[in-house]
């Protein structure tokens, strides 16, 4: 393989290419093209979709504005904006002064309104002003300003204010362009409501109906609730309280006066609940999933398209006559472009990659090679060192002994990890037992001293720098913990004369840190290890739709604290407060809000609302929440709960089980991609490959990203200096999954090579 030799023999080559003796013009046009190719390289890779001027210039200031540090600065302004509300009234954080949030929210939008002007001076000014999610930064940041001046101006002449426009700051999270994830979550929603919205009505007109039956069948019999009020004899409250029963919050409550006065009246609800709760919830699921799936394949398939097109771009750029019967790019422009797209790839990487693309070993490719560097780039390939362990060189006689080498085999075979395996679920049941056991007590120091003997003899077998490297994540995480356990328990058994000392104080996290290790024994079985593996793989989608949820959430948070704040009150358990039963309004008395004891369910700052959304969410007693707030204000006030039920819970939440579904069954049981099948082979052929399969090849393989080294064990003295594998649980983007989802339906692709365009059409669905 390649080392630090062959980069020079690439730049020489490049060099001789570009014509370096020749005319220095000649030279720049070059360097300019590969500039510019390599943008286009770069915006494929990543999926950006942007219509970059295709100046030097302008060049140059497209590429600080993809910079990541440009990218992390920006969504810590994000962060930092979203924030503010911490401090804002009502405040979690009381007694900030309004100038000093004002300020803060100040500079926020300065820093956005920079981000903007840089981004306006990448592309052009009919471009800029023709991007829907420009003009929504801009209506943001100006209706954002308009808001602060006039609530510090009201707050400061002692008048009551509203700060709306905390509405608008999580739409800086859809709205920037790094936030394309989410907009294509967005407009994915967007596309399928039509077809959501025909099933939610006729469900709604489901609902009104059988709410009428149940007026007609309970209202004129003088039944009563549980709290002794009338019992379903006004409409609107029987929608509302069949509504919830759909989400079976209220069930059986809602029917037993019903049912306690005629068995025959369970056969409605028993109805009702197989009609709406079995049948439209799982219509609604299936409307969704199919909608969504159609909407978000299309955005895929514009994507991938715009992606080659873009790579024909490139590919013109950099075609040379003269190599083969078509235009090709040779090795060495090849190589050069690869540099500047991923400088930190390794010579050895960018060699194997040049083997799969140039299969044919001719020295050049053709455009559909070239057109496949973005995916070969998005695939983790690791990059495997073998070096000696120190004892080999230190003390090579004592550890190249035959006891040495015994207590090496014993470490890597198989058994060894069982018995630990097996030491850990013993010590799992130790730690449910009553620790001031002295039995139990002094098991503990056993256990630790086995945890730190398999530490000890794996550094043994394994060089250190290689249990120690960086994504080495589980011999961290073991580590950790056990050091953790043992200091811990060193300071308990020291102290616990002490007076005023309690034990639990330190026990109590290393005791949940422990059973963590029972991870490890859950991934050494196979079946459960697929599982797992393909949790890690969907983990950036999952993320997506974890700003989705942020983005609802915050939303709805800042509606329900201008509603609801200071409307209920939390007393401390200790509280001797008379208003403490019912949660400090007297509106709760007697509510079952107060009854159960919710006073720390409230509007009165945005970890509480954060927390109330949640627990909104989950549906379990949302009734009763919902109640709570309507005996306080209004009955109206049931609106806001409704919507955030349709919103979250039947919109996002099936659109998140629909994609997770898909993206499960894809990563369970789909083969690897073309492109990952033909490195392997390559892999193989060059005899530079790690099995996976393996003894070691597991999660802790897993969650290795990059260059990792191997020890003198798990590397025999025969193979080469550098190895090679195919990390195929994860992707770089979110794309690189969502192309494998429909990859079938997307390999028909057409090139669209007669378009000669200097830049790249957008998808059809909008902006990217």
């Amino acid at each position: 393989m390649p080392t630090n030799g062959n980069t020079e023999k690439v730049d020489s080559e490049t060099l001789e290419d570009q014509g370096a003796n020749g005319n220095s013009a000649d030279v720049d046009s070059k360097t300019k093209d590969f500039d510019l190719a390599a943008v286009y390289v770069s915006d494929a890779q990543y999926n950006r979709n942007i219509f970059f001027d295709t100046s030097p210039q302008a060049v140059r200031l497209y590429q600080l504005y993809n910079h990541w540090g440009m990218q992390v600065l920006i969504y810590l302004f994000i962060i930092v904006d979203l924030g503010l509300a911490v401090f804002e009234e009502p405040a979690l954080i009381p007694d900030m002064p309004i100038w000093a949030t004002s300020i803060v929210e100040l500079i926020c939008l300065m820093a956005f309104t920079a981000r903007l002007i840089h981004y306006s001076k990448v592309i052009s000014h009919e471009r800029f002003w023709r991007d829907p999610k420009n003009i929504c930064i801009i209506v943001i940041i100006s209706l954002s300003l308009i808001d602060m001046i006039t609530y510090v101006g009201l707050k400061t002449a002692g008048h009551f204010g509203v700060r709306w426009s905390r509405l608008l700051r999580p739409l800086l999270l859809v709205n920037i362009t790094e936030g394309r994830q989410l907009r294509r979550a967005f407009r994915s929603i967007r596309n399928a409501l039509p077809q959501i919205s025909y099933v939610f009505f006729l469900f709604m007109f489901s609902v009104s109906m059988f709410s009428l039956m149940a007026l007609k069948l309970f209202g004129k019999r003088g039944l009563k609730t549980m709290e002794g009020t009338p019992y379903f004899t006004d409409y609107l409250e029987i929608v509302f309280q069949l509504y919830v029963l759909v989400t079976t919050a209220n069930s059986p409550d809602v029917m037993m006066p019903a049912y306690n006065y005629s068995s025959f009246f369970a056969v409605f609800f028993i109805v009702y609940i197989l009609i709406n709760t079995y049948i439209f919830m799982s219509v609604f699921l299936a409307v969704v999933y199919n909608n969504y799936k159609k909407y978000l394949k299309e955005e895929v398939r514009q994507l991938v398209k715009a992606k080659r097109r873009k790579m024909v771009r490139a590919f013109s750029l950099l075609q040379q006559s003269g190599l083969g019967e078509e235009p090709a790019v040779s090795q060495a422009r090849w190589k050069q472009l690869v540099c500047l797209v991923q400088p930190g790839i390794s010579s050895a990487h960018r060699e194997l990659l040049w083997s799969v693309s140039d299969e044919n070993k001719n020295g050049y490719i053709g455009k559909l090679a070239f057109v496949q560097l973005p995916d070969l780039l998005n695939i983790e390939v690791i990059t495997m060192k073998t070096r000696p362990h120190p004892l080999t060189t230190r003390f090579p006689g004592f550890y190249e002994s035959t006891a040495s080498r015994f207590v090496r085999r014993i470490v890597q075979h198989k058994a060894f990890v069982y018995i630990y395996d097996l030491i850990i679920l013993v010590n799992a049941v130790f730690i449910g037992l009553d620790e001031e056991n002295p039995f139990i007590a002094n098991a503990e120091w056993v256990f630790l001293a086995l945890y730190l003997l398999e530490i000890l003899l794996k550094l043994y077998t394994w060089d250190p720098r290689a249990f120690f490297s960086r994504h080495q994540f589980w011999n961290w995480f073991d580590t950790v913990i056990v050091i953790a356990a043992l200091i811990a328990t060193i300071f308990n058994s020291a102290l616990t004369s002490s007076e005023g000392y309690t034990s639990r104080q330190i026990l109590d996290i290393v005791f949940i840190l422990r059973v963590l290790r029972l991870v490890r024994v859950v991934d050494s079985i196979q079946r459960f290890r697929t599982i797992i593996n393909t949790l890690i793989k969907i983990g950036p989608t999952i993320s997506t739709f974890g700003q989705l949820i942020l983005v609802i959430y915050y939303i709805f948070a800042m509606v329900g604290m201008e509603l609801f704040k200071d409307k209920v009150h939390f007393f401390p358990p200790n509280s001797t407060d008379p208003h403490k039963d019912y949660c400090g309004n007297p509106l709760l008395k007697g509510t079952a809000f107060a009854k159960f004891n919710y006073c720390k369910n409230n509007f009165n700052d945005v970890v509480s609302s954060f927390i109330l959304l949640l627990e909104l969410t989950v549906v379990n007693q949302w009734h009763e929440l919902a109640g709570g707030f309507t005996a306080v204000t209004h009955v109206s006030a049931r609106i806001f709960f409704v919507i955030f039920h349709i919103v979250v819970v039947i919109i996002i939440i099936n659109i998140f089980v629909a994609f997770i579904l898909e993206a499960f069954f894809v990563e369970y049981t789909v083969d690897k991609s073309h492109l990952q099948t033909s490195i392997e082979k390559k892999i193989e052929e060059l005899e530079l490959n790690i099995n996976l399969d393996e003894p070691g090849g597991n999660l802790v393989d897993l969650m290795e990203t990059n260059e990792n080294d191997l020890g003198p064990s798990a590397a025999p003295k025969d193979r080469p200096a550098l190895m090679f594998k195919i990390a195929s649980k994860r992707y770089k983007t979110v794309d690189g999954l969502l192309q494998k989802m429909f990859e079938a339906d997307l390999s028909k692709e057409d090139l669209d090579e007669e378009d000669e365009s200097p830049n790249i059409t957008n998808p059809v669905f909008g902006s990217v």
